[in-house]
């Protein structure tokens, strides 16, 4: 369920080139707010999809990426249609 609601969709396709940052994510996802990326973050981790890895640095530095297989797996496919909607929806 939270893959396939819209902001599950963007935060797993921002996270398709690599590892971020909550504020590069919420740059990169526009008119997301704090709320609900917190909220699609927590869903997707809890799910399996997304690491989160936290460093016990002051200010706390957090960084996401994808999960080794399930996250990666997904995040593809997600690309893939992405990537077949924008070629045969002109």
């Amino acid at each position: 369920m939270h893959l396939t609601n819209r902001w599950g969709v963007l935060v797993m396709f921002s996270l398709r080139k690599g590892t971020h940052r909550f504020s590069e994510l919420r740059r990169k996802i526009d008119g997301i707010s704090e709320k609900m990326l917190t909220q699609t973050l927590r869903d997707l981790e809890n799910d399996g999809f997304i690491v989160r890895k936290e460093y016990a640095v002051i200010p706390p530095h957090v960084e996401y990426s994808l999960s080794a297989k399930k996250g990666v797996e997904v995040a593809e496919k997600i690309y893939d249609l992405v990537d077949w909607i924008e070629k045969n929806t002109n």
